[in-house]
């Protein structure tokens, strides 16, 4: 599966998936299985769909556990950026292994770097991208999040 294939259908998916609402996702049933393997818009695999609703149910927890997604995801920021092109980084490795822990499925390292490269504990941009410095810039103004009270929509 090709991540070019994933962004084309990413408004199909924000529809099928409650707008990315991990609270309503959670709910999802089996009927919602059943809804979502006929839907064309989005990738129909058994397995990945249930994933997505294991690890809703998986993040409500983690709120609770952990007061929030953000303060538990930043914990595994990069320290730097990296020289070369990568798809892990020992940050990612170490946040798979602590999801596949608490109970996630689909999260494997190449994965978890994605979504760190997405939600900023990582900035790769290579030195000369346009984008390096301000995301740098971005990143200093920003305070890490912190556990904090949870609270479950």
């Amino acid at each position: 599966m090709s991540w070019r294939t994933i962004l084309n259908k990413r408004d199909n998916f924000r529809t099928a998936f409650a707008n990315f609402d991990f609270n309503k996702v959670a709910r999802f049933g089996a009927r919602d299985v059943t809804r979502l393997l006929k839907d064309a818009g989005i990738v129909r695999h058994r397995g990945k769909i249930e994933a997505v609703i294991n690890n809703a149910k998986r993040a409500r927890e983690m709120v609770v556990a952990e007061g929030s997604l953000a303060a538990f995801f930043w914990r595994y920021e990069a320290a730097a950026s990296p020289e070369k092109i990568v798809a892990t980084s020992p940050e990612s490795v170490a946040l798979s292994k602590e999801l596949k822990k608490r109970g996630w499925r689909f999260v494997g390292p190449t994965t978890v770097y994605a979504f760190m490269q997405a939600v900023g504990p990582v900035n790769d941009h290579m030195d000369g991208c346009v984008i390096r410095d301000k995301v740098r810039r971005a990143r200093k103004a920003f305070r890490t999040p912190s556990s904090a009270p949870a609270v479950l929509g």
